[in-house]
């Protein structure tokens, strides 16, 4: 779901990088010292799963893992994505530099939303951890692959074709992500449950850190 260069109007651009400005700011503000070096490795897991690339009509499709780092990361998810993002630019070519904003923003976005709904339900009794971490995983991706159509739309109507196809396209790689998801989930809870938001000590709580 990179959107590359030469595609997208000024204003989709300026309101991306706006946007990716704020959350990536709210994310380093809420990044605990402990959680570094959790958050370089899922930066390191997102930018390694988004490189391999399969051609699909006028898109490519690809494992995005932008749920699994949401729901791990809540917020710092911004700057964990933006910086694998900027290596993929740089590196590979993939995305650009000018649609940092808007690619971030589409891969970030959906991961914190998802996390602040599924995640008070991952430490309830079974089987509500690995359904929330499903619709994590499924919702992040089907929100993403929106939010392309609706950076499409309004750059130019006659994107509206390519931005369904987007949308459909993307469709195998929901359930593949609520899958992994849901697989991650059940693995953490059986031999780390600390990795998950909301643990603390041998009971669990859900806040939201101001």
């Amino acid at each position: 779901m990179h959107i590359t260069e030469g595609i997208l109007s000024a204003p989709v651009l300026i309101t991306g990088g706006v946007l990716a400005a704020t959350g990536t700011a709210i994310g380093l503000k809420r990044l605990d010292y402990d959680h570094v070096a959790r958050t370089g490795l899922l930066a390191a897991a997102f930018f390694v799963a988004s490189l391999i690339h399969v051609p699909l009509g006028p898109t490519n499709i690809h494992l995005i893992m932008n749920g699994i780092v949401g729901l791990l990361l809540g917020w710092p998810a911004f700057p964990a994505i933006l910086t694998a993002l900027v290596l993929q630019a740089f590196f590979f070519q993939f995305g650009g530099i000018t649609t940092l904003g808007v690619n971030t923003v589409i891969m970030a976005l959906p991961a914190v939303f998802w996390f602040y709904v599924c995640a008070p339900w991952l430490h309830k009794k079974n089987p509500w951890p690995i359904v929330a971490a499903f619709i994590c995983g499924f919702g992040s991706v089907l929100a993403g692959a929106l939010l392309v159509a609706l950076a499409l739309v309004f750059t130019e109507e006659n994107f509206l074709r390519i931005a369904e196809l987007v949308v459909v396209a993307n469709l195998p790689v929901m359930i593949i992500e609520g899958l992994m998801a849901a697989f991650c989930v059940a693995f953490l809870k059986k031999v780390q449950p600390s990795l998950l938001p909301g643990y603390t000590g041998d009971r669990t709580t859900w806040e939201d850190k101001p």
